[in-house]
């Protein structure tokens, strides 16, 4: 292929390996400079990657960086991602979109107002695991979806994270940080919510870390770190949620979905395989399915190059992880908290398209 999108990545924390090596499996995307808030670890994996380490201005000033990939804190998405709009740049975000939905509003306002398009993470439901799901879902395996259940279920990441306080201040939390990839993942296979009910809590006023990097710290907890309730969706479906940080062990499956004609486990969507089982009258025993899709890998940056075949096509093709989605499991995730402030059902007023399957028989490198 040759034409090429050029991607300036902000942010070099422990996620942007991820993004890096990803990016080298897609065609369409070219990796031209990264930057860092610590000048030292940009020129690390800079020269790790192959590529040029900027300042943050610099790169936003880059005429070979089309597409700027932000990897900051939640804290300092929107500044970010605010800041390239402004300099004409298209954006891929880290999840969450922002971190309040004002902040979100503005980013996608900004951008329609300059003809740029935004997208944001989670792009682990266009991986073959989850693309795999909606087949199983779209072909009628479980009929219409009436109900299912969502269980992210841990203790958090202080016992691994090498720097876990945010984790642990606003913006972070298990919701902010793990919803994403639930409630794109339930958006993805079912279509948008329309109403939330739910109650919050947390176990602990703060927290200790056990990474050796910062082993023995006290971490205050200014969130909840428990997150139980149910969302409706525009098709009738209702889920069960429950997003935690306060559990040691569990026996839940990560998501499932019953049909008037089946059930179905599906994958952890933190990845981009993982196994998928089936249960229709038909068998009458859970079955383990074939993938249908390729990109069962770490595919991170998948979004990306979904992104930037749509600033090639001007505007004949849409990208699948798309702000308006990103934006619509934010004001999701607000409605838990929201919800268990007031003790009422709250109404979600986004109302995204739902994102197209990806083709099958794609070739590798490729959408």
């Amino acid at each position: 292929m040759s034409q090429k999108i050029g991607i300036g990545i902000i942010g070099c924390g422990n996620i942007s390996q991820a993004y890096f090596n990803g990016a080298k499996l897609f065609e369409v995307l070219k990796v031209v400079s990264c930057a860092d808030l610590n000048t030292a670890t940009a020129e690390a994996k800079a020269a790790e990657n192959g590529c040029k380490a900027q300042t943050v201005d610099e790169l936003l000033a880059n005429p070979e960086v089309q597409l700027v990939i932000n990897l900051t804190i939640p804290a300092a998405h929107a500044q970010i991602s605010l800041a390239a709009l402004a300099a004409g740049k298209h954006v891929h975000s880290e999840k969450p979109l922002s971190v309040s939905l004002e902040d979100g509003k503005q980013i996608m306002d900004t951008a329609a107002a300059k003809g740029l398009l935004v997208g944001c993470a989670p792009d682990t439901f266009m991986g073959g695991g989850f693309q795999t799901c909606r087949k199983l879902v779209d072909d009628g395996w479980l009929g219409k979806v009436v109900g299912g259940t969502a269980f992210m279920l841990s203790r958090g990441p202080e016992n691994w994270h090498p720097n876990p306080a945010f984790f642990y201040e606003t913006g972070g939390g298990p919701m902010f940080d793990m919803g994403p990839y639930y409630i794109t993942a339930l958006v993805h296979l079912l279509g948008p919510v329309k109403r939330v009910s739910a109650i919050t809590s947390k176990a602990f006023e703060q927290r200790i870390a056990t990474c050796k990097e910062q082993f023995g710290k006290l971490l205050p907890v200014e969130i909840p770190t428990h997150y139980s309730g149910a969302l409706e969706f525009h098709s009738g479906a209702v889920i069960t949620a429950t997003i935690s940080f306060d559990v040691y062990a569990h026996g839940h499956s990560p998501i499932e979905l019953y049909g008037t004609e089946g059930s179905m486990k599906a994958p952890d969507p933190n990845t981009f395989g993982g196994p998928i089982q089936l249960w229709t009258p038909a068998t009458k025993e859970w079955q383990t399915q074939a993938f249908s899709h390729r990109y069962l890998m770490n595919s991170r940056s998948i979004g990306a190059a979904d992104l930037a075949y749509a600033i090639l096509s001007n505007g004949k093709r849409k990208h699948r992880a798309s702000g308006a989605l990103a934006y619509h499991a934010l004001e999701v995730m607000h409605s838990f908290e929201k919800s268990s402030r007031t003790g009422a059902s709250i109404e979600i007023v986004s109302r995204p398209e739902q994102p197209e399957a990806l083709p099958l028989g794609l070739i590798e490198g490729r959408l």
